[in-house]
């Protein structure tokens, strides 16, 4: 395991221990960003600070930095009341890759106090099979039923 991945994992762990979880706006951008700072402060100087380059992963080019900030507010804005609308509005927060790094990790716990708040639940990301889960992320632009499912059962 990287250097970063480790020291990320264990800032984790103490966002829940410590109960600093309990003041992260939940569902918002502002909420995505207070994760992504408290996960990687000590580890990037870009920690909790929206992009301002694009990026691509493989042949997938995500959310154009020169739109990202009017995209943020529209996928704020997206209800949340329903497992499947929690779903399409994570799907789009991993299409805007708000983030130059540290993405994923603090997307998914951003998912999970969506899911805790809204319907009392969250992923068990442990039995998520993450060879799955990226295939799945990677068709989700097109289809998120894959992810639906895959999640759900988690």
């Amino acid at each position: 395991m990287k250097s970063i991945d480790k020291k990320s994992l264990n800032n984790a762990y103490c966002l829940f221990e410590t109960g600093d979880i309990d003041h992260i706006e939940i569902g918002t951008t502002k909420g995505l960003q207070q994760i992504h700072h408290y996960l990687f402060n000590d580890l990037y100087d870009f920690a909790g600070k929206i992009r301002i380059n694009n990026i691509a992963k493989g042949n997938f080019r995500f959310a154009n930095a020169l739109y990202l900030n009017e995209i943020l507010v529209k996928i704020e804005q997206m209800p949340e009341e329903t497992f499947e609308e929690i779903i399409a509005k994570y799907v789009e927060m991993n299409i805007a890759h708000p983030f130059m790094e540290g993405n994923g990790r603090a997307m998914r716990i951003w998912l999970d106090m969506i899911l805790k708040k809204r319907l009392k639940k969250v992923v068990n990301w442990q039995f998520a099979d993450k060879t799955l889960y990226l295939q799945a992320m990677e068709r989700s632009p097109v289809n998120d039923l894959e992810i639906r499912t895959l999640l759900s059962v988690n």
